[in-house]
């Protein structure tokens, strides 16, 4: 295991570690845009393979990923679940296909978002066992709520002793971090009502955005759902809801030009925002019609 000052800090040092000057990293499409910030800083290249969008959700398709790997030499595959931003898990048997396949390269699957999801089996460190390439990343900075105090950790295969020994700190971690995290591990039944609370309000701002022919809104295991708004109306109701104190993240990427992530807060906050976008769209709707 290895601690670090959150995921970013354990990711940075990974593709540091893996990708050389000229490398590949291979990531998933329609994903965290700060993946190709860090391979441009080692001087690598950015390879993405295709999710696969439907009308309610993304899905991972490992053949498109396997394809993706064939196109040329990768240095290390990225897979983020749930990925950020379509709030999508990757199937546990289209891990272990990838796994199997790729033997000879570096897998990192970003965890981040993990803990969102009732029935989720929390078993994924062990995979690290039967694939010593595997390394397993998890935060404390989402579910936890513990983002300002930096905590990350990873789980790393047997493949990965020169990336453990580069990345541990002679000098220790913050023990007030530390602490935190420890006293969080021991809060489980908290962190279960925070699991479900969040899962119900997740489905509530689904079912109340999910208008046909009007919002689609993606399915999500993360603390988050993905919402595509009619893109004439995009910059208005962004401008209105922070003339109502109100933020959520509209993106500028070209694929979600049209798309809003909506982090689900407390339920009061749920609440406001809900009573907020309805307003402000229907009035916004009302003057495009």
């Amino acid at each position: 295991m290895l601690l670090g000052y959150g995921c970013e800090d354990i990711l940075k040092n990974a593709v540091h570690h893996f990708v050389p000057p000229g490398g590949t990293l291979l990531v998933p499409s329609a994903s965290w845009w700060y993946y190709r910030a860090i391979v441009d800083e080692v001087a690598g290249r950015f390879r993405e393979f295709p999710l696969t969008e439907s009308e309610r959700s993304y899905h991972y398709d490992a053949n498109r990923l396997l394809a993706a790997r064939e196109a040329g030499p990768v240095s290390l595959i990225l897979v983020a679940s749930p990925n950020n931003p379509t709030g999508n898990r990757i199937a546990r048997d289209d891990l272990l296909r990838v796994l199997e396949a790729c033997r000879d390269i570096p897998v990192v699957l970003d965890q981040a978002y993990f803990g969102f999801v009732e029935d989720e089996a929390d078993d994924w460190a062990a995979l690290t066992v039967l694939h010593p390439n595997l390394l397993v990343l998890r935060s404390f900075s989402k579910l936890f709520g513990l983002a300002g105090a930096r905590i990350g950790y990873a789980v790393a295969g047997a493949q990965h002793e020169a990336f453990l020994a580069r990345s541990a700190r002679n000098l220790g971690y913050n023990r007030l971090s530390e602490s935190l995290a420890l006293a969080a591990l021991e809060s489980g039944a908290y962190y279960a009502r925070v699991r479900r609370e969040v899962a119900a309000d997740r489905a509530r701002v689904a079912a109340a955005l999910r208008v046909p022919g009007r919002v689609r809104v993606y399915d999500s295991d993360a603390n988050f759902v993905l919402a595509r708004f009619p893109r004439e109306i995009v910059g208005s109701l962004d401008e209105e809801l922070r003339r109502r104190s109100l933020i959520i993240k509209f993106f500028r990427e070209p694929a979600f030009l049209d798309c809003a992530r909506i982090t689900i807060g407390t339920g009061e906050e749920t609440v406001r925002l809900l009573d907020s976008l309805n307003e402000v769209m229907s009035n916004l709707l009302a003057a495009v019609a």
